[in-house]
């Protein structure tokens, strides 16, 4: 397939500027003008009209924008077509190309290192798409024709025709820590330095980290989004004070979460730490977490969700090494704390929580799931006791001839 030689690489979309004839003014699959319900008279005012409807979840615009991207560049650089004349079957050739993304020298960041979107080596792809990958992409451009052919822009949405498959059972959960592991990476906290003033902050701020993430089962994004004034104490119909943490999660859904008093003790302890009152004030606006850097500023600026993630690959790193001290057979486990990431973490307290037979409902509505079919991916101690009785009870029992 020949290359086009104008634009020579991929460009973030919003320094995208199309000439006329790949613009999508006058594609193919245009719908008549008539028929349109929204204003946009190009691919790229089409788009930017379906990303506004997911305005206020700012990690649904990303990974929507994402596979939106990677899809008009390449059918305008790979191709030579705009997106709104793109056909069932360039949608076949465009699956095979997100697990191969070739040239590698176009569309895949060189080195491990994250690009801003305006670097100049800025990349769509980081590698070649997982199959798992590759099905949701699919799933989010299908949504995206879809909403374009009911909103008149499109006469057809060309993903309509794929090959229908029977949704997969419900799998279970996999990228969480056992409760050994767990201790570990708690281990590795509790003998984080604390010789200056500042190790002592980054070691607090660590401990707290974990603490909400695992007691309150937040996202990264909730976490980073959420301040202290989001805690609240109010008395139950015993009269029982109880404290709660309010969160506003996907789909800008806002929940309560139980801050049990081992939470609101975890709270108090970090809030000393960086030399605040133990229990924040109602409506305070101070982050739930807060850098160790620059508050001398008197801005309370909040951890955003890069620095979340190296925070905690950090913790992880320093568990691994405990690990791979005690010698090369913990190799394994080493590298799956290793590989552990802040949605781990919201795993595994969905999982320590099923383990302790904790009610799924009340799992559900802790982490904010839209089906508690969600939620039963944790249930791994219903499985263990499926594998035990199969074992304990199913045998063949063939007798060894002497």
């Amino acid at each position: 397939m020949e290359l086009l030689p104008i634009p020579p690489l991929p460009t973030p979309l919003e320094r995208l500027h199309l000439p006329p004839a790949l613009s999508g003014a006058a594609s193919s699959n245009r719908a008549p003008v008539t028929v349109t319900r929204i204003a946009a008279a190009d691919d790229l005012a089409a788009v930017t009209a379906w990303l506004a409807r997911y305005a206020d979840s700012p990690a649904t615009v990303s990974a929507y924008r994402r596979e939106v991207e990677r899809l008009l560049l390449w059918a305008v650089l790979q191709l030579g077509k705009p997106l709104s004349s793109l056909t069932h079957e360039d949608l076949l050739i465009y699956e095979r190309f997100l697990a191969d993304p070739q040239p590698a020298a176009r569309w895949v960041l060189a080195g491990s290192k994250k690009l801003g979107r305006h670097h100049p080596d800025w990349r769509p792809f980081a590698g070649p798409l997982s199959p798992a990958s590759v099905r949701h992409a699919l799933v989010i451009l299908n949504a995206l024709f879809a909403w374009l052919t009911e909103a008149g822009y499109l006469a057809g949405n060309p993903l309509a025709l794929a090959r229908r498959r029977r949704a997969p059972a419900q799998a279970r959960i996999t990228r969480y820590l056992s409760h050994d592991l767990w201790e570990t990476v708690k281990d590795a906290v509790a003998a984080m330095p604390t010789a200056t003033a500042r190790e002592r902050l980054h070691a607090a701020r660590c401990r707290w980290i974990l603490t909400v993430l695992y007691l309150g089962g937040l996202r990264a994004s909730e976490l980073t989004a959420t301040t202290m004034g989001a805690f609240f104490c109010r008395r139950d119909v015993q009269g029982v004070e109880r404290w709660w943490l309010e969160v506003v999660g996907k789909g800008n859904k806002t929940r309560l979460v139980p801050a049990t008093d081992e939470l609101i003790a975890e709270l108090a302890r970090y809030r000393r730490a960086i030399g605040l009152p133990p229990t924040p004030q109602l409506g305070e606006t101070r982050p739930l977490v807060l850098p160790v850097i620059g508050r001398e500023t008197g801005r309370d600026k909040a951890l955003s969700r890069g620095a979340l993630h190296l925070i905690l690959k950090e913790v992880f790193g320093l568990a691994a090494e405990r690990l791979r001290a005690r010698g090369p057979e913990w190799e394994a486990q080493a590298a799956v704390l290793a590989s552990a990431s802040a949605h781990w973490l919201r795993h595994t307290a969905g999982s320590h929580m099923t383990d302790q037979q904790v009610d799924l409902r009340f799992v559900r509505d802790n982490f904010g799931h839209a089906s508690i079919a969600t939620t039963s991916g944790y249930l791994h101690s219903e499985e263990d006791a499926r594998h035990e009785a199969t074992q304990a009870r199913h045998r063949i029992g063939w007798t060894s001839k002497t």
